[in-house]
């Protein structure tokens, strides 16, 4: 059967001598796995639809398995994040982050629209810790672990005028009374949980520009990734580069 959808490439690996495979999160159609046979000579005219983070328009034939691709034609080839190392290293993290994460039936529209919005975000010099944290809250919620982050997810009370605890492992914050069920479990400002908690309400296409502080976008980055480490456990290598990038002040 002859499929065409407009997808982003999330992974692009080498398959044979001159093949590549290709994953897309398409918009109607969840992932799929698209072998384009060539694309790895140098004048292939497929050459430029399996590169990363490409949005296309894709038509390939499937039966069962991995389709193979007939036709392409880029819409958007988001270049500028390949070019700049920063920008294509959280760029990776968001294609690998949702790779790992979704299986094939959960992504479709909504999917590809955040994917596609962080990709924007990321190419119009937004602050990339804001956005992937954003992005990474999605991704939590998707998967069944968003926090809660509105009341003690111990006593279930809300203290609006107390300081209240993030407890990564238990999924949520916790109130002074509560903290000893978690002893780690972290401080955290008035501003960052009034972030988080726009982020919880919020999806990628609907930020607008944010002016955080340095320190703030600090302590959200500190949370959000303890977060993914106790509910998601996932070991990726886009996450470690980034890590790497952050221990050489890169």
């Amino acid at each position: 059967m002859l499929y065409r959808v407009e997808g982003i490439v999330i992974r692009s690996m080498d398959y044979g001598e001159g093949n590549k495979i290709i994953t897309l999160c398409t918009e109607s159609g969840g992932k799929v796995g698209v072998l384009v046979r060539g694309a790895k000579k140098p004048k292939s005219r497929h050459a430029a639809l399996v590169q990363p983070f490409t949005y296309g328009q894709y038509v390939y034939f499937r039966n069962t398995g991995l389709g193979t691709l007939n036709a392409g034609e880029i819409i958007e080839s988001y270049h500028e994040l390949r070019e700049d190392l920063i920008k294509a290293s959280y760029a990776s993290y968001a294609c690998e982050l949702l790779d790992r994460v979704l299986q094939d039936e959960e992504t479709g529209t909504f999917w590809f629209k955040q994917l596609k919005a962080c990709l924007q975000a990321l190419k119009e010099e937004k602050d990339p810790v804001v956005i992937t944290s954003l992005y990474e809250m999605k991704i939590l919620q998707a998967a069944g672990y968003g926090p809660q982050l509105d009341d003690c997810i111990s006593c279930g009370h809300e203290r609006p005028d107390e300081q209240l605890f993030v407890s990564p492992r238990l999924g949520g914050v916790l109130c002074r009374a509560c903290k000893h069920f978690d002893p780690p479990a972290m401080s955290a400002s008035p501003k960052a949980l009034k972030l988080l908690r726009l982020f919880a309400q919020l999806d990628l296409q609907r930020l607008g520009n944010i002016s955080v502080s340095e320190g703030t976008r600090d302590e959200i980055k500190k949370i959000m990734r303890a977060f993914m480490d106790h509910q998601l456990g996932l070991n990726l290598k886009s996450r470690s580069f980034l890590d790497q990038m952050e221990k050489y002040g890169i």
